[in-house]
C-alpha cells in the first residue's frame, strides 16, 4: 500500500545530508558524508540520478555539516534534470527536526525521503503510485524495510500483513528510505531537534504505516570499511559490465 491518494504522483523528495559522520572519521573531518564517493561518484550523486530516472524533478537537501560544499557541489541541479532546493541546519536537527524545518519547500502532498548515507537499487518509481488499501486520510507513512544486515541483527521493525509495526514474527531493518505525508511532523517546532523514531511507532501502534520489504541491493555506508567494500564492487561491476 501508498501513502499517496489515488491517481497521485511524488514529485518532490529529500534526501537527508545533514548528519556529522562521526563513524566515517577521519573520511568526514574535511568533506560531508554524502560526498564521500563510491564506484567514482559521490554517493548523492548515486540518489540523485536515481530519482530523476523515477519521475521526481524537485528535490530539497539539507545539511549542517560543511553544507557549503554540498550547494557547491551540486548546485541547483540542473545537470541531472532536477530542481534543488536547500534546507540549512545551524546544527544536526535529527531526522524528524530536519524534515519538519523543511516542509514549507516539500508542498502539501506526501515526499519521498531518502537518507543520504545509504546505497541502494531501489526503483524509487514503485513508490510514485496509487495507494492500494489504507485511505488517505489514515495513512501516515510507507517505509521499506531490508532484511537485516550484520550490523544490525535484531532490525526496527516488523510487517504484519503489509503494515509496519513494532514487533512480530520476523524483524526487519528500516532502509532509509519512506514517504510520508507533511502531518506527522506539524507537531514538531520549526528549528527544533527530534529524532524520527517516536514519531512512527506512535503511528504505527493506530496503524497508520504501512510498509514493504525490498530484498535488493542495499548498503549502509556507516564506516570507512563499508564504504571501501561497496566502491570496490561498483569498480568490479563497472569493469564485468
Amino acid at each position: 500500500m501508498r501513502c499517496a491518494p489515488s491517481g497521485a504522483r511524488l514529485m518532490r523528495a529529500m534526501i537527508l545530508a545533514a548528519g556529522r559522520g562521526e563513524r566515517m572519521r577521519p573520511l568526514t573531518d574535511t568533506r560531508p558524508k554524502p560526498l564521500l564517493e563510491a564506484g567514482g561518484k559521490p554517493l548523492i550523486e548515486w540518489h540523485l540520478e536515481s530519482l530523476a530516472r523515477a519521475g521526481v524533478r524537485q528535490v530539497v537537501i539539507n545539511h549542517a555539516w560543511l553544507g557549503a560544499m554540498l550547494e557547491s557541489a551540486l548546485g541547483d541541479g540542473r545537470r541531472f534534470g532536477l530542481q534543488i532546493r536547500y534546507s540549512p541546519e545551524s546544527t544536526a536537527l535529527e531526522t524528524a527536526g530536519g524534515i519538519a524545518q523543511a516542509l514549507p519547500l516539500l508542498g502539501q502532498e506526501p515526499f519521498l525521503v531518502v537518507n543520504g548515507d545509504i546505497f541502494t537499487r531501489f526503483d524509487f518509481s514503485a513508490l510514485l503510485g496509487d495507494v492500494r488499501a489504507l485511505s488517505a486520510d489514515r495513512a501516515l507513512a510507507h517505509l521499506v524495510l531490508v532484511d537485516n544486515p550484520q550490523q544490525h541483527p535484531k532490525g526496527d521493525f516488523a510487517l504484519v500483513r503489509g503494515l509496519v509495526a513494532e514487533d512480530g514474527p520476523q524483524r526487519l531493518t528500516f532502509s532509509g528510505i519512506a514517504v510520508y505525508r507533511p502531518v506527522l511532523f506539524h507537531g514538531i517546532a520549526t528549528g527544533g531537534r527530534a529524532p524520527l523514531a517516536p514519531l512512527l511507532r506512535d503511528a504505527m501502534r493506530k496503524g497508520h504505516v504501512s510498509g514493504e520489504h525490498f530484498t535488493g541491493c542495499w548498503v549502509d555506508v556507516g564506516t570507512p570499511q563499508r564504504l571501501a567494500e561497496l566502491d570496490a564492487r561498483l569498480r568490479n561491476d563497472a569493469v564485468s559490465a
